[in-house]
């Protein structure tokens, strides 16, 4: 099975607009198990407080909870500690943290809408990805 870490652009843009690729890589996930979701607990702080930013949520359908479609995600997926230590490899060192769970889990994708992260492409195992591409790949 794949294993692939979301970056929190992805968990975002999925929320504003769910017919979008990143809404169909998460129902996906969500409906079908089509590949297993690996989680840090950075990874959700940094997701849980981008959906808190006003000026996101005006995006977002009525009646969303934000906080529970963050508690279903971290309940179905397969979560890593992620204290490894790194040298710096993204140009954004906060981004770091997607590649340390990427290596902890020995995951096959990021999957990125952040340029500093996809513009590394491959790193050690692990593939950096467009919200497209993954999708692509899902689909066959």
């Amino acid at each position: 099975m794949i294993r692939a870490v979301l970056d929190a652009n992805i968990f975002v843009s999925a929320a504003i607009r769910p017919e979008g690729p990143p809404g169909a890589i998460v129902e996906a996930f969500l409906r079908r198990g089509a590949f297993e979701l690996v989680l840090s607990p950075a990874i959700v702080d940094e997701i849980s407080r981008a959906l808190k930013y006003p000026k996101l949520r005006k995006y977002f359908r009525s009646g969303f909870d934000t906080e529970q479609w963050v508690a279903d995600f971290a309940m179905l997926s397969y979560f890593v500690a992620a204290r490894r230590k790194i040298a710096p490899i993204s140009r954004d060192p906060d981004d770091d943290k997607y590649i340390v769970a990427a290596l902890e889990a020995r995951a096959d994708f990021i999957v990125a809408g952040d340029l500093d992260l996809l513009s590394i492409k491959k790193y050690e195992q692990v593939q950096i990805v467009n919200a497209r591409k993954f999708l692509d790949l899902l689909i066959g």
